[in-house]
């Protein structure tokens, strides 16, 4: 008999551990387009409603929300306890002008970024200091640190004294001291690379006329040594002038390759995130906006596998269309940038690039007249075969408060 009790015991644990993951889970706050679908992957017995103004005796999971502005929605269980608290805030559909331009971007990191560490004279001065490759140092005996210059100056000027460092780690602000070590030179180093800034060239994706809002890339920027998502303090975009093209091939990713050195800035970017690169055109008469119109942006219920096209630049001042393929549509995926698998089937694009290259990074995708979402990733071993984003993610990262 104790024997069943312990098994039933576990039993009820092992149910409510289930029901605590399932409501820890779900998000605090939502993001949706007018003419999406709510959807909470809840489990049996967890309801959801809204508040009073939105129909409390109505569940409203599985329906489309038809009204913009910001919905309560209160989770119980059983229509017993109340378990849960969202927010969903429902932005208005809106019309976007694709672009496909190449341009380039200049990212600048808040402090200075911790990319790597090495010995100085022997010695390793940053051990035991709790700094790792991917921190920031912000601040260097409570003086702001923006800039790799600033903390050269700083460290030289410490004629060997320890410092006390300020960083951010995992998004938390930590505290450390450090000791310079003398070099040969008669120069004080810590012995930590560190980098203030980012650059790179990928596709201007859409311009949004009504907020003067851009999206590009349709993915973030990571660092190229710590391979982490790059948190920018300011940015800007900027002109680029396309040098050449390598052709991608199965095995090895082609690319666009341009150069930004003369660039003129087009905008001001302000946000970098896994589903795209934001901010506004201050300079939009760069953009050649003549020929260009306005189309709505798509809800992914609306995207159908089949025929489609892509905006991009692959010579300077051409943005031309080329036909893809959309095999595949994952339209429950929140949670990365690869909503739909495409193939490229236009023969012109094919012969200029084997397929989908390295700068192609947020070329618009556009089917029946709609924006539908960007290009972000080629699969390595087949270059005519890639990934793309949902517009409505793209704009609901556009949307959202950083």
């Amino acid at each position: 008999m104790k024997l069943y009790k312990k098994i039933l015991f576990i039993i009820i644990l092992l149910i409510v551990y289930i029901y605590v993951c399932n409501i820890s889970m779900l998000p605090n706050n939502i993001i949706l387009m007018q003419g999406d679908l709510l959807k909470l992957n809840t489990i049996f017995g967890v309801n959801i409603k809204g508040n009073e103004t939105m129909q409390a005796s109505s569940n409203l999971n599985n329906s489309i929300v038809a009204e913009t502005g910001k919905m309560d929605l209160n989770l119980s269980l059983f229509n017993i306890f109340g378990v849960k608290d969202v927010t969903v805030n429902v932005i208005p559909k809106t019309k976007v002008i694709p672009i496909g331009k190449a341009i380039g971007m200049k990212m600048y990191t808040e402090g200075v970024l911790v990319v790597g560490m090495s010995e100085i004279e022997g010695q390793k001065p940053y051990e035991k200091t709790g700094i790792e490759a991917g921190d920031k140092i912000i601040e260097i005996n409570k003086n702001e640190i923006n800039s790799t210059d600033e903390l050269i100056e700083c460290v030289n000027n410490s004629n060997g004294k320890e410092l006390e460092i300020k960083y951010i780690s995992d998004e938390k602000e930590e505290y450390t001291n450090i000791i310079p070590v003398k070099t040969a030179n008669n120069e004080y180093k810590l012995g930590l690379w560190v980098r203030d800034a980012a650059a790179g060239v990928g596709t201007l994706t859409f311009y949004e006329p009504s907020t003067g809002s851009f999206g590009a890339l349709g993915h973030g920027i990571n660092d190229v040594d710590t391979y982490e998502l790059i948190d920018i303090a300011s940015g800007e975009l900027v002109t680029t002038n396309i040098v050449d093209i390598v052709k991608g091939m199965d095995g090895s990713p082609g690319e666009i390759r341009g150069s930004i050195d003369n660039g003129v800035t087009i905008g001001s970017i302000n946000k970098n995130t896994g589903f795209g690169v934001y901010g506004n055109v201050k300079n939009i008469s760069r953009l050649n906006l003549t020929n260009q119109e306005e189309m709505d942006v798509a809800n992914r219920s609306e995207i159908k596998t089949g025929k489609a096209e892509i905006l991009c630049e692959l010579e300077n001042g051409k943005i031309e269309k080329y036909e893809i393929e959309i095999q595949k549509i994952f339209i429950d995926n929140n949670e990365n940038n690869k909503s739909m698998l495409l193939k490229v089937t236009d023969e012109k694009l094919l012969e200029k690039t084997g397929g989908i290259i390295q700068g192609m990074s947020g070329a618009p995708i556009i089917q029946n007249g709609k924006f539908i979402g960007a290009v972000t990733h080629v699969l390595v071993n087949d270059s005519k075969v890639g990934y793309g984003v949902f517009a409505d993610l793209m704009i609901k990262q556009m949307r959202e408060v950083k």
